[in-house]
Protein backbone atom coordinates (compact mmCIF):
# COMPACT_ATOMS: atom_id res chain seq x y z
CA UNK A 1 0.00 0.00 0.00
CA UNK A 2 2.71 2.32 1.07
CA UNK A 3 4.69 1.97 -2.30
CA UNK A 4 1.36 2.30 -4.45
CA UNK A 5 0.83 5.68 -2.79
CA UNK A 6 4.51 6.60 -3.25
CA UNK A 7 4.27 5.32 -6.91
CA UNK A 8 0.83 7.96 -7.23
CA UNK A 9 2.43 10.80 -5.39
CA UNK A 10 5.81 10.46 -7.81
CA UNK A 11 3.68 10.36 -10.73
CA UNK A 12 1.21 13.22 -9.71
CA UNK A 13 3.87 15.29 -8.91
CA UNK A 14 5.80 14.90 -12.39
CA UNK A 15 2.41 15.13 -14.20
CA UNK A 16 1.85 18.76 -12.14
CA UNK A 17 5.41 20.17 -12.91
CA UNK A 18 4.98 19.21 -16.98
CA UNK A 19 1.73 20.24 -17.12
CA UNK A 20 1.36 22.89 -14.78
CA UNK A 21 4.84 24.99 -15.12
CA UNK A 22 7.05 23.59 -18.12
CA UNK A 23 4.63 23.19 -21.00
CA UNK A 24 2.66 26.27 -20.18
CA UNK A 25 6.07 28.20 -19.64
CA UNK A 26 7.22 27.13 -23.37
CA UNK A 27 4.26 26.95 -25.14
CA UNK A 28 3.84 30.71 -23.98
CA UNK A 29 7.57 31.92 -24.41
CA UNK A 30 7.30 30.73 -28.01
CA UNK A 31 4.20 32.24 -29.08
CA UNK A 32 6.06 35.31 -27.04
CA UNK A 33 8.54 34.82 -29.25
CA UNK A 34 7.09 34.00 -32.86
CA UNK A 35 3.52 35.33 -32.58
CA UNK A 36 4.11 38.26 -30.17
CA UNK A 37 0.94 40.28 -31.25
CA UNK A 38 -1.82 37.45 -31.39
CA UNK A 39 -0.27 36.90 -27.95
CA UNK A 40 -0.65 39.84 -26.71
CA UNK A 41 -4.43 39.92 -27.48
CA UNK A 42 -4.19 41.41 -31.27
CA UNK A 43 -4.99 44.70 -29.58
CA UNK A 44 -5.20 47.86 -31.86
CA UNK A 45 -4.69 50.81 -31.31
CA UNK A 46 -6.03 54.22 -33.43
CA UNK A 47 -3.72 57.64 -35.10
CA UNK A 48 -3.88 59.05 -31.40
CA UNK A 49 -2.31 55.50 -29.86
CA UNK A 50 -5.04 55.49 -27.67
CA UNK A 51 -6.54 51.47 -27.07
CA UNK A 52 -10.23 51.04 -29.05
CA UNK A 53 -9.95 47.03 -29.24
CA UNK A 54 -8.66 43.77 -30.23
CA UNK A 55 -9.08 42.69 -33.72
CA UNK A 56 -10.57 39.34 -32.85
CA UNK A 57 -13.29 40.61 -30.14
CA UNK A 58 -16.59 42.47 -31.32
CA UNK A 59 -17.45 44.99 -29.78
CA UNK A 60 -20.57 47.70 -30.61
CA UNK A 61 -20.69 50.23 -32.36
CA UNK A 62 -23.62 53.01 -31.88
CA UNK A 63 -22.59 55.68 -33.66
CA UNK A 64 -24.10 56.47 -37.10
CA UNK A 65 -21.03 57.28 -38.13
CA UNK A 66 -19.26 53.65 -37.96
CA UNK A 67 -20.30 50.63 -39.19
CA UNK A 68 -22.29 48.54 -36.74
CA UNK A 69 -21.29 44.56 -36.26
CA UNK A 70 -23.70 41.61 -35.81
CA UNK A 71 -25.52 41.53 -32.49
CA UNK A 72 -24.31 39.86 -29.40
CA UNK A 73 -25.71 37.79 -27.21
CA UNK A 74 -22.31 37.55 -24.70
CA UNK A 75 -23.35 39.06 -21.43
CA UNK A 76 -26.50 40.88 -20.30
CA UNK A 77 -25.87 43.84 -22.49
CA UNK A 78 -23.43 42.09 -25.32
CA UNK A 79 -20.15 42.22 -26.26
CA UNK A 80 -18.98 41.07 -23.06
CA UNK A 81 -15.92 39.08 -24.16
CA UNK A 82 -15.89 37.13 -20.42
CA UNK A 83 -19.48 35.51 -21.08
CA UNK A 84 -18.49 34.38 -24.78
CA UNK A 85 -21.87 32.47 -26.01
CA UNK A 86 -24.72 32.52 -28.13
CA UNK A 87 -28.59 33.28 -27.18
CA UNK A 88 -29.25 29.37 -27.77
CA UNK A 89 -32.77 30.87 -28.88
CA UNK A 90 -34.23 27.87 -32.15
CA UNK A 91 -36.19 29.30 -34.94
CA UNK A 92 -39.67 28.38 -33.35
CA UNK A 93 -38.44 30.86 -30.16
CA UNK A 94 -40.99 33.54 -29.60
CA UNK A 95 -38.19 35.84 -27.87
CA UNK A 96 -36.01 35.21 -31.07
CA UNK A 97 -38.56 36.27 -33.51
CA UNK A 98 -39.83 39.56 -31.03
CA UNK A 99 -36.25 40.69 -30.77
CA UNK A 100 -35.25 40.24 -34.78
CA UNK A 101 -38.37 41.60 -35.80
CA UNK A 102 -37.49 44.70 -33.41
CA UNK A 103 -33.89 45.34 -34.78
CA UNK A 104 -34.89 44.81 -38.20
CA UNK A 105 -37.17 47.69 -37.73
CA UNK A 106 -34.39 49.52 -36.04
CA UNK A 107 -32.25 49.17 -38.57
CA UNK A 108 -34.91 50.01 -41.24
CA UNK A 109 -35.33 52.96 -39.39
CA UNK A 110 -31.51 53.92 -38.76
CA UNK A 111 -31.20 52.94 -42.57
CA UNK A 112 -33.70 54.98 -44.46
CA UNK A 113 -32.12 54.88 -47.73
CA UNK A 114 -30.66 51.60 -47.17
CA UNK A 115 -29.93 49.27 -50.97
CA UNK A 116 -32.17 46.26 -50.12
CA UNK A 117 -33.83 43.78 -47.17
CA UNK A 118 -31.42 43.97 -44.08
CA UNK A 119 -28.87 41.13 -44.24
CA UNK A 120 -29.47 38.57 -42.49
CA UNK A 121 -25.90 38.74 -39.84
CA UNK A 122 -26.94 42.15 -39.10
CA UNK A 123 -30.53 40.75 -36.90
CA UNK A 124 -28.37 37.81 -35.92
CA UNK A 125 -25.78 36.52 -33.31
CA UNK A 126 -23.17 34.22 -33.83
CA UNK A 127 -22.36 31.58 -31.50
CA UNK A 128 -19.59 32.85 -29.59
CA UNK A 129 -21.51 36.49 -29.83
CA UNK A 130 -18.24 38.24 -30.21
CA UNK A 131 -17.29 37.37 -34.23
CA UNK A 132 -15.55 40.56 -35.00
CA UNK A 133 -16.63 39.91 -38.78
CA UNK A 134 -19.65 40.60 -41.25
CA UNK A 135 -19.75 39.92 -44.86
CA UNK A 136 -19.19 42.69 -47.61
CA UNK A 137 -22.98 42.66 -48.35
CA UNK A 138 -23.71 43.88 -44.53
CA UNK A 139 -20.81 46.41 -44.77
CA UNK A 140 -22.40 47.52 -47.97
CA UNK A 141 -25.90 47.69 -47.24
CA UNK A 142 -24.61 50.56 -44.34
CA UNK A 143 -22.71 52.43 -46.80
CA UNK A 144 -25.56 55.27 -47.22
CA UNK A 145 -26.14 55.99 -43.96
CA UNK A 146 -22.07 56.33 -43.10
CA UNK A 147 -22.34 58.65 -45.76
CA UNK A 148 -24.72 60.61 -44.67
CA UNK A 149 -23.65 60.55 -41.30
CA UNK A 150 -19.69 61.42 -42.04
CA UNK A 151 -21.29 63.83 -45.35
CA UNK A 152 -18.59 62.04 -48.20
CA UNK A 153 -19.73 60.41 -51.06
CA UNK A 154 -21.07 57.29 -50.63
CA UNK A 155 -18.68 55.94 -53.58
CA UNK A 156 -15.72 57.09 -50.93
CA UNK A 157 -16.57 54.70 -48.11
CA UNK A 158 -17.88 51.71 -50.83
CA UNK A 159 -14.22 51.97 -51.72
CA UNK A 160 -12.76 52.11 -48.19
CA UNK A 161 -15.29 48.70 -48.11
CA UNK A 162 -13.65 46.75 -50.75
CA UNK A 163 -10.14 47.75 -49.84
CA UNK A 164 -10.35 46.23 -46.18
CA UNK A 165 -12.37 42.93 -47.80
CA UNK A 166 -10.08 39.76 -46.49
CA UNK A 167 -10.25 36.99 -48.79
CA UNK A 168 -10.74 33.00 -47.97
CA UNK A 169 -8.26 31.79 -45.69
CA UNK A 170 -6.06 29.51 -48.05
CA UNK A 171 -7.74 30.64 -51.10
CA UNK A 172 -10.72 28.18 -50.20
CA UNK A 173 -11.98 28.13 -46.84
CA UNK A 174 -15.26 29.89 -45.58
CA UNK A 175 -15.91 33.24 -47.18
CA UNK A 176 -14.87 36.56 -47.38
CA UNK A 177 -15.32 38.91 -44.73
CA UNK A 178 -14.92 42.37 -42.98
CA UNK A 179 -13.18 43.01 -39.83
CA UNK A 180 -15.64 45.67 -38.53
CA UNK A 181 -12.86 47.40 -35.84
CA UNK A 182 -10.40 47.55 -38.86
CA UNK A 183 -13.01 49.13 -41.16
CA UNK A 184 -14.20 51.89 -38.81
CA UNK A 185 -10.72 52.52 -37.82
CA UNK A 186 -9.76 52.87 -41.82
CA UNK A 187 -13.05 55.52 -41.68
CA UNK A 188 -11.24 57.56 -39.17
CA UNK A 189 -7.92 57.68 -40.80
CA UNK A 190 -9.58 58.64 -44.38
CA UNK A 191 -12.36 61.20 -42.57
CA UNK A 192 -11.26 61.73 -39.17
CA UNK A 193 -13.31 60.69 -35.96
CA UNK A 194 -17.03 62.20 -35.96
CA UNK A 195 -18.59 63.94 -32.92
CA UNK A 196 -20.00 61.81 -30.11
CA UNK A 197 -17.81 58.86 -31.02
CA UNK A 198 -19.45 56.02 -28.84
CA UNK A 199 -17.50 52.73 -28.88
CA UNK A 200 -20.37 50.70 -26.96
Amino acid sequence: MKKTIQIAARTTIVTLVLTGLIYPFVVTGLAQVLFPWRANGSLLTNEKERLVGSELIAQAFTNPAYFQPRPSAAGEKGYDSASSGGSNLGPSSKKLQDRVAKQIKELKDNNPDMPGAVPIELVTTSGSGLDPHISPQAALWQVPRIAHARNVEPEHIRRIVQANIQGRPLGFLGEPNINVLLLNLELDRSFGEPLAIQHG
